[in-house]
């Protein structure tokens, strides 16, 4: 079975000519179209959570409205008229048709300036975000069954969710410990690690069947600036996968494999967030068997420091099925490549194809960089 070390399929990033250059916008000082340029970056890149791209619509969309050619009411608008006027549909126009609209749905609604500290918060933000976007999920309110979801980071094992009969109690307790949480006495990095703890919990509630973790994203933004905090919009625009992979590994304890709750990757998300700090956040990382692996390992130097860093990144691309490491084989070879090619060369159907590639964007391994005809895959680290 060919397996693959990520050093060796890493594709140089370039740079989309269909997305906007945030950074650009951000760094010009203009106040008002730095906010606006911030939120949309957050709200496009929240969509990797998912293992979605926003379309070349949307972001042409975004830049009028950062410029101040258009509200983000109009935005919005444009961006519901452009899919209902869609009188043929493909599965990729309805992956397209969630990223745009909740794309824009984040941006409003981070550029609002209220907020109230309660449960009912994130029940408005999920309403807000899926409303006439999910089908099989109502948006707005908890589940009533109980889930579980195979993790790529966990090997495929699933963190244990909240029972559904209790969420609603469970997010009033966590909700009334942080209101009466005094944080006056702690360093901002104790701050920091205090929060962690909190979002981390939240999120493991999993109060709705699906979108938890950009509602997550969106309240936690609103929070921290509710608390005076200044949200660098980096973290979640580059690293939403991460910050997902590491709000699993904060709830997840397998004690017969030696595997605990472990907040470390998610503090260090919040430290690049909130400190300006610059720690390394790699999806990699975050896999309980890199972590095992290091803690083997751990005080080589040198050599074969590389040697096994080398040989725990194949170890994790093990856990890859034979087609999607021969997917990953056919990017390297060519980032173009469509998916009806990869069928070809693969002798598969285009829907298996389709399917897999669905799961390897899922596990923050590739994703799609501009628009269908003239976009290509880059595989990341």
């Amino acid at each position: 079975m060919l397996t693959l070390c990520y050093n060796e399929i890493m594709v140089k990033k370039e740079e989309n000519p269909f997305e906007i250059d945030f950074d650009s916008y951000i760094r010009q000082g203009e106040p008002d179209k730095k906010e606006k340029s911030i939120a949309w970056a957050i709200a496009t890149g929240l969509q990797q959570v998912d293992g979605l791209t926003p379309s070349k619509y949307l972001y042409e969309t975004a830049r009028r409205n950062i410029e101040g050619e258009i509200t983000i009411a109009e935005a919005k608008n444009l961006i519901d008229s452009y899919y209902e006027s869609k009188s043929i549909r493909t599965e990729e126009d309805d992956d397209k048709d969630e990223a745009d609209k909740v794309s824009a749905r984040i941006t409003e609604l981070l550029s609002e300036k209220s907020f109230s500290f309660a449960p009912n918060q994130l029940v408005s933000i999920h309403e807000r975000l899926f409303k006439g976007v999910f089908y099989k999920v109502k948006a707005g309110k908890y589940r009533d069954y109980n889930i579980t979801k195979k993790e790529w980071v966990l090997d495929g094992d699933t963190v244990l969710y909240a029972n559904a009969d209790l969420i609603s109690e469970t997010l009033k307790y966590d909700f009334e410990t942080e209101k009466n949480f005094d944080y006056s006495k702690l360093t901002p990095e104790d701050a920091v690690k205090h929060l962690t703890r909190f979002i981390a919990n939240i999120w493991q509630i999993h109060p709705f069947g699906e979108g938890n973790t950009r509602t997550t994203a969106v309240f936690t933004i609103k929070y921290l600036k509710s608390l005076g905090f200044n949200v660098d919009n980096e973290p979640f625009e580059k690293n939403s996968w991460y910050f997902r992979n590491a709000l699993v590994r904060a709830n997840y304890t397998n004690m017969q494999k030696g595997i605990y709750m472990n907040t470390e990757y998610l503090e260090r998300f919040f430290r690049n967030l909130l400190l300006s700090e610059h720690n390394e956040l790699k999806n990699r990382y975050t896999h309980i068997r890199y972590d095992e692996y290091m803690k083997t390992y751990s005080g080589s130097v040198g050599t074969k420091d590389n040697v096994k860093s080398h040989e725990s990144h194949s170890k994790i691309t093990e856990s890859l099925t034979q087609i999607q490491q021969k997917i990953l084989e056919e990017i390297s070879k060519n980032k173009y490549i469509s998916q009806t090619d990869l069928a070809a060369q693969l002798s598969i159907t285009r829907e298996t194809i389709n399917r897999n590639m669905k799961k390897l964007q899922n596990q923050g391994i590739i994703r799609r960089i501009g628009a269908d005809k003239n976009g290509h895959w880059e595989i990341l680290e």
